[in-house]
């Protein structure tokens, strides 16, 4: 079986690729290897998609199969499996989801014992092993499952327990989008226990709507609902609840990048463990020249939120995230938190009592153009003819920065330009898509 990790795990369409005798393979092989690593217990989460219960059938089987025993947490968000994982120590965790994908796709993430993705290396394992044939422990060896049903309230204590005690959130009014997912139970139940009035929306998933024009990804329904309501702060998360987009009382939008601009202008200190931000090569421009003006370093990782953690970890830092709405917290968390990330900003601002808008005020994003286009093969990034008009654009002294890129979760070609002017980058955007479009 020739099965790759992408940027995020392993994802794709439950039809023909993240089948459940895909899952039994993968539980086996991964069982194999986080065995070898003295760990004998996986904890498995998963979002609300329909063939969740499926795939984690399937997944179940497989890591039984190698000898490990396995605990079901049910739907939670995936950094509520980190958590678990990190809290019973000698585990390790697995969720099933396919984040902010369309019901049709799933995957999985799995995490070490310390809560964090695993490593490239522990993945180059796990795809050798795919390749091999199924070969079951002894009976006596076979792993045995339970079902675990404390992980929704841990998880809701320990969300809770990152406000500082002195923030109290009891005259906000806050528009939760939990996007039909993993967190339709827990971020409402967050922040109504912290005292806010909470408006809920996706919150009522059937297997079909998560991430279905609502959450992280489609903003403008909390948006439209903390105008009507005259909420404080609108609050959308994705389908498995590890990225967050925010939105003010006046309406507006604030996507990753505004968000760590927030949080690094809230933190007093800059020096040792503060003194860096990291952010990804989708992070605007303006981001890093505004973060630099703040005294800090700014760093880029490659895109993905576990290449954040891995760069926080190697500068020691603890602070990063993208502009899709991932961010890490590291003194919090040890992967992207979307509930714990909307908590850290509204908790920073009402220590510093200010609006997001004030706070924003003297940070300029650069225009940016992001296009997507659907693709068959990713491995027409590499062509020459789109390389070279890449290189002819980044030569223009009106462009800013080009990236052109394969996703790592989905047949896209995802095509970005920054330039001091939006029609600029709008034109040249459209000319490196459409010639990527012939090409596919």
């Amino acid at each position: 079986m020739d099965l790759k990790f992408g940027t995020d795990g392993i994802r794709g369409p439950v039809q023909t690729e993240i089948t459940p005798e895909v899952c039994l393979r993968i539980g086996h092989a991964a069982g194999i290897v986080l065995k070898e690593k003295g760990l004998n217990t996986v904890m498995i989460g998963k979002d609300t998609r329909v063939s969740g219960y499926m795939l984690e059938a399937a997944l179940e089987a497989g890591f039984i199969a190698a000898g490990i025993n396995v605990r079901l947490l049910g739907p939670i968000p995936t950094p509520g499996v980190a958590y678990l994982t990190k809290t019973f120590r000698k585990q390790f965790g697995l969720v099933i989801s396919a984040s902010h994908n369309s019901f049709l796709d799933n995957g999985i993430k799995i995490f070490d014992a310390n809560g964090i993705k695993i490593s490239r290396d522990i993945e180059l394992r796990i795809e050798k092993i795919l390749k091999n044939n199924l070969d079951l422990v002894e009976t006596l060896s076979l792993g045995k499952a339970e079902s675990f049903h404390e992980s929704t309230a841990r998880y809701i204590e320990f969300c809770k327990s990152t406000v500082p005690a002195d923030i109290t959130f009891n005259n906000l009014r806050i528009v939760v989008d939990c996007a039909n997912g993993a967190c339709y139970k827990v971020s409402p139940a967050v922040f109504k226990e912290l005292g806010a009035e909470v408006i809920e929306l996706g919150v009522n998933p059937d297997g079909f709507n998560i991430n279905h024009e609502c959450g992280s990804t489609c903003p403008e329904l909390a948006q439209e609902m903390v105008l009507k309501h005259r909420a404080d702060y609108g609050v959308t998360l994705d389908g498995d609840g590890d990225r967050v987009i925010l939105i003010d009382r006046e309406g507006n939008i604030l996507d990753g990048d505004d968000l760590l601009y927030i949080l690094a202008f809230s933190n007093p200190n800059r020096t040792g463990s503060w003194s860096g931000v990291v952010g990804t090569l989708m992070s605007n421009f303006g981001l890093e020249k505004a973060i630099q003006q703040l005294g800090y370093k700014f760093v880029r990782a490659d895109v993905g939120d576990k290449y954040v953690s891995q760069m926080l970890t190697k500068k020691g830092w603890m602070l990063g995230g993208e502009s899709s709405g991932h961010i890490i917290c590291r003194d919090l968390v040890s992967t992207g938190d979307g509930t714990i990330a909307a908590l850290k900003v509204i908790s920073s601002l009402l220590l510093l009592e200010k609006d997001p808008k004030e706070v924003l005020a003297n940070y300029k994003k650069f225009p940016q153009v992001n296009i997507n286009i659907p693709v068959k093969n990713k491995d027409i990034v590499n062509d020459s003819e789109i390389k070279s008009i890449v290189r002819d654009v980044e030569s223009d002294i009106t462009v800013g920065r080009v990236l052109v890129r394969a996703s790592g979760t989905e047949n896209i070609i995802r095509v970005m330009v920054e330039a001091a002017e939006e029609d600029v980058a709008s034109k040249f955007a459209k000319d490196i898509s459409n010639l990527v479009k012939s090409k596919s």
